[in-house]
């Protein structure tokens, strides 16, 4: 996409039709001062107008003065109101004048002058200072689009012979073109967003896109740093969200233009091309694209993950939507990852299926809250057929393998790591902290230390209300752990101690995975393994 600069300066004798003397500046005297009250400062505005393919708007986004009626026009310590006059029919100059109370030139010498728009408050005050940019979170029509636009032209030198101020944009524009994919036929009701971005002074986290033609979606946006690996483009197709994730950081700078050509594949967004530069002109660079990470249906609203930031992705979205599913696809290793519980305040209800696979390196070190994959599994919720290797949880309070607190269903699950309470305070154990639950063919292995009440499987089994806590065919190894539960209010715990080879435990965890698709095998380091039937 190429842009064309265009500059227009209307002439002298634009200031001489406005002034009340028969004076021409050639009868002026020598020296440089002027009569009071005889020139009127008037400006003339350049610097906006682009060529636009398509234009999107009729407004200042495009290098049109449509819409804008005045601007604050700074001088020394005093702001004033100037109306815009348009001079041409397209409406790409303009004249800056005020009938009223101008400005007045005291001499010829050069002055500094400053403007900006948009130039007044809610209330239609007067902002005698610069705004701060504060751009729209749905710009999904062209007026909420043109309406994040800012302007301004700050601290120019202006001449009496040359009356000029030439404006820029103090926004970023990204423009995203899509292209289908492989695996996608049709991009018809695509949603795109500009996310990732900085919230300072009240700017949106997501900006929704204005589409001015098929298959070009733009956004305006406050200049600042998107961080390097999350997500930047966003787009939703058919009930699943697609990101691109920029490899590098996407400094966002004012009066540039950003436009990322991207395809839209079943597997996520690939950056096809880039190209930064001024708001008219672009030059090359060049980026790559990670694949989504998942694919989401949203029939079943079930997340199919296959890396680790799609596992993150649930994560986020689970935080609000405790009922969302995932279904890990392979293995997934979080070393690294800031993980933060599933299911607080709102206890999580859906069903998480590892599928047999393993998450490794989970690190979880709250500084008050309990440590766990999930805070708490509801009655409905269900964490199945899962392996977490090489935990490391360090906290204050309560901590379990697998969950914090379970009132649902944990069947054919494993812990191996080290779990760490610093305080001696609160539950803990290696597949939950406190159940209420059923704990069915499951087991641990590692390291506890610190808690109330420590357990290979459950800090505490107990009930409440019509929940009954009850451990099945679960097996634990631990030189420094003695009670497969350490507190055990109902007495419906069948835990083991495994002391060596774990033939013993497969066997007798299989036999109560019946009805389930996955069971327990001899791994090559001799702890057990998911295997399918």
């Amino acid at each position: 996409m190429s842009f064309r600069h265009l500059s227009h300066i209307l002439s002298g004798a634009a200031v001489l039709l406005l002034v009340a003397t028969a004076c021409t500046q050639d009868e002026l005297a020598d020296d440089t001062r002027l009569p009071e009250g005889e020139y009127p400062l008037i400006i003339n505005a350049t610097g906006l107008s682009v060529e636009a393919t398509p234009a999107s708007t009729r407004a200042t986004v495009d290098g049109d003065w449509d819409g804008v009626t005045s601007v604050a026009l700074s001088l020394g310590d005093e702001t004033k109101e100037y109306n815009v006059t348009t001079t041409d029919a397209e409406k790409k100059t303009a004249t800056l004048s005020n009938n009223l109370d101008p400005f007045w030139w005291t001499s010829r010498k050069d002055i500094t002058v400053s403007a900006w728009w948009p130039c007044k408050d809610e209330e239609d005050n007067l902002l005698t200072t610069k705004p701060a940019v504060v751009v729209k979170a749905d710009q999904s029509t062209a007026n909420d689009f043109a309406a994040s636009d800012y302007i301004s032209a700050e601290n120019q030198t202006v001449q009496f012979d040359n009356p000029t101020l030439t404006f820029s944009h103090r926004t970023a524009r990204v423009t995203v073109i899509l292209s289908e994919g492989a695996g996608i036929n049709d991009l018809t009701g695509a949603e795109v967003y500009v996310t990732g971005l900085s919230t300072d002074d009240g700017n949106p986290a997501t900006i929704s896109t204005y589409a001015p033609s098929d298959k070009t979606y733009e956004a305006l946006a406050a200049p600042q740093t998107v961080a390097a690996g999350e997500p930047f483009i966003q787009v939703d197709l058919n009930g699943g969200t697609f990101y691109f994730r920029p490899k590098n950081e996407v400094v966002l700078e004012a009066n540039s233009r950003y436009t990322y050509t991207v395809n839209v594949t079943a597997k996520g967004l690939e950056l096809a091309g880039c190209t930064i530069g001024d708001w008219a002109n672009g030059g090359d660079e060049t980026g790559n694209a990670e694949d989504l990470g998942y694919s989401y249906d949203s029939d079943t609203h079930t997340y199919s993950v296959y890396t680790p930031d799609g596992l993150m992705e649930w994560n986020e979205a689970a935080q609000n939507d405790p009922l969302l599913n995932c279904t890990l696809t392979t293995d997934i290793d979080l070393t690294g990852k800031e993980w933060t519980p599933i299911g607080r305040p709102r206890g999580y209800t859906g069903t998480f299926d590892g599928q047999g696979h393993t998450i490794t390196g989970l690190n979880i070190s709250p500084s008050e809250d309990a440590a766990a994959l999930f805070h708490q599994i509801n009655g409905d919720g269900t964490v199945m057929n899962l392996q977490l290797k090489d935990v490391t949880y360090n906290g204050v309070t309560a901590m379990g393998g697998i969950a914090h607190g379970n009132y649902g269903t944990i069947t054919a699950c494993s812990v191996t790591g080290t779990l760490t309470n610093t305080t001696n305070n609160g539950h803990v154990g290696g597949i939950a902290a406190t159940n209420l639950g059923t704990i069915t063919a499951c087991w641990f292995s590692g390291t506890i230390t610190g808690g109330s009440s420590i357990g290979g499987i459950a800090g505490s089994n107990t009930n409440a209300g019509s929940y009954n806590g009850k451990i099945t065919a679960c097996y634990w190894s631990g030189e420094e752990i003695s009670n497969g539960v350490g507190y055990d209010v109902t007495g419906n715990s069948e835990t083991t101690k495994v002391e060596g080879n774990w033939t013993d435990a497969i066997d007798g965890m299989n036999a109560a995975l019946t009805d389930n698709a996955y069971q327990w095998t001899s791994g090559t380091d001799g702890l057990p393994v998911l295997k399918k039937k």
